[in-house]
């Protein structure tokens, strides 16, 4: 039997026959020696790269991996915290076609040896502080690469050996087989808190990085003679596409910090001549305790909300904006050159088709608070796909192609959003995203424990805290001595340091909604109620 060809798909890609490894080309020819990556470490000897001296370093990173076995396709786990090597590595990747795997750096050994897994991570990039950890959560890793130095302090312990150094995966790009530039090929994975117990692995393609790269830099105004200060974790969406690859895109340039430190934020800025930086709430919160400087060069901030108050005390305007690792760059944002509505996130992005719906699936009204949904492309302007869980994609999604945030707002008559809360079960702790589910999950596993329900309270820096209602086995009365300490240590170990609830309660009851399920809200309200 002769089968027909299918027709050519008519739909143009606005990055065909284009990748990552296309921007870096083009501003290596163009701006061969304008600063791509300055590196500002809180010690040792800071470094820049041109954007062809990048070009180059990530193109010898990609031979390396070449060298090692690594093709297109396979999965690198990069564990690290902001560092020179965390970039290199994760474009390095996209350069080779293999798919950086970025995972938080305050992860327990049981969450890396999940993703490892989950990912079949062939081989690991990591800093001195975490490679035993990495090295026992991750067994199967063929290969494991070490960073000479902790983020530029000298490593306490775990300095690697010569050949397993960071800068011994170096080879020669003319040992690279040759790769058409595929937008769709996949590009890299981020392990997000969704409501299920444990993470999902994001994927993104090419085509979505290049996405975030133009939409955010349209979004930010950002220009080629910009410098974006970047101190939020480079595993994060927020850095990744807000930050590193909106600069990217413009030719813009990057100074890199190890963490947010807010006593070192305004010598950085200044030393630099840093014009933009994308902030979280407690950024702000940390920043007003410390002295300003009279004159700084910043144009603008991007942060949760529009025109927060303190944008006057800064003397900066703040554009606000909403985004997730599933949707690239931000589904809702204010604007850089009209006023916005104070502590609004903006208005739905151009870009996206955004709806706020109520249970039923019909819009509210301007005051009423609904569901958020999100529409775009899929592998464009949305997420490829949750990989290896064709179940959970498909319920991220409704039936008319709308994804389902998770995320509750209000608009106004104006058309301006406001966040109002989250109908999925989860909480914001210091800016990360935390499933209660997560912590639940351990929890429910340590012995003497019949019930756990996982709230979130609010916290003067934090936004949220987790606290954990406890229904021991037998009651109260027939509790352990220490089912307290049990607890809290099953999720030290378990689970990332910001995950770890702050205060875990004994109770012998759980309030309890329709279905006998537990009613969270009642647990919130009575925490509200203390505070």
């Amino acid at each position: 039997m002769t089968f027909k060809p299918l027709p050519a798909d008519p739909r143009v890609s606005p990055f065909a026959g284009m990748d990552v490894r296309t921007l870096f080309d083009i501003h290596a020819e163009a701006r061969a020696d304008h600063p791509f990556l300055i590196w500002e470490p809180f010690e040792g000897e800071g470094a820049r790269w041109g954007y062809r001296a990048f070009r180059d370093r990530i193109a010898r990173f990609a031979a390396g991996l070449h060298a090692r076995g690594v093709v297109a396709g396979d999965r690198v786990l990069v564990h690290l915290d902001n560092c020179p090597e965390a970039v290199i590595a994760w474009f390095g990747c996209a350069w080779l076609g293999a798919v950086a795997v970025t995972t938080n750096a305050r992860s327990s050994a049981d969450e890396l040896s999940y993703f490892a897994g989950h990912s079949r991570a062939r081989g690991g990039v990591t800093q001195p502080r975490f490679a035993e950890l990495v090295a026992r959560a991750c067994p199967d890793l063929d290969w494991l690469a070490i960073t000479d130095t902790d983020n530029g302090e000298a490593p306490q312990a775990g300095a690697p050996e010569p050949g397993a150094r960071f800068e011994a995966l170096d080879g020669d790009p003319a040992d690279l087989p040759p790769r058409a530039a595929d937008p769709f090929a996949p590009f890299a994975i981020q392990y997000t808190s969704g409501t299920t117990s444990r993470p999902k692995a994001v994927l993104w393609t090419h085509a979505n990085a290049l996405w975030g790269a133009r939409v955010c830099a349209i979004h930010e105004d950002l220009r080629p003679d910009d410098v974006h200060l970047t101190h939020l974790p480079l595993f994060h969406t927020n850095a990744q596409a807000y930050s590193v690859l909106a600069a990217l895109w413009v030719g813009a340039t990057c100074v890199i910090q190890p963490k947010f430190s807010a006593s070192r934020f305004w010598p950085a800025s200044l030393k630099h001549g840093c014009t933009w930086t994308s902030m979280v709430p407690f950024c702000l919160k940390a920043l007003m305790r410390q002295p300003k400087p009279e004159r700084h060069g910043y144009r603008l901030w991007g942060n949760a909300v529009c025109a927060p108050p303190t944008d006057a005390h800064f003397g900066v305007k703040t554009v606000g904006w909403w985004g997730m690792t599933e949707t690239i760059a931000h589904g809702i944002v204010g604007s850089p050159h009209l006023p916005d509505a104070p502590m609004s996130m903006g208005r739905a992005a151009p870009e996206y088709e955004i709806r706020v719906v109520d249970e039923e699936g019909r819009g509210v009204e301007p005051g009423q608070t609904g569901d958020l949904q999100i529409r775009g492309v899929r592998g464009l302007s949305l997420f490829t796909e949750y990989l290896d869980d064709p179940a959970a994609t498909a319920e991220a999604f409704g039936p008319d192609g709308f994804f389902l945030t998770g995320d509750r707002v209000r608009r106004d008559d104006r058309g301006f959003l406001f966040f109002a809360d989250r109908s999925k079960d989860m909480l914001k702790v210091g800016g990360e995203n935390v499933a209660a589910s997560e912590i639940e999950r351990v929890i429910a596993s340590t012995p003497g424990v019949e019930e756990v329900a996982v709230v979130g309270r609010r916290h003067p820096m934090l936004d949220e805290a987790p606290v954990a209602f406890v229904l021991p086995r037998g009651g109260i009365a027939g509790a352990a001595p220490d089912l307290v300490e049990q607890v809290i240590g099953a999720c030290a170990v378990q689970l990332a340091a910001f995950k770890v609830p702050h205060e875990v309660r004994l109770v012998d009851s759980l309030p309890r909604a329709t279905l006998e399920k537990v009613a969270k809200a009642r647990l919130r309200a009575e925490l509200e109620a203390e505070a």
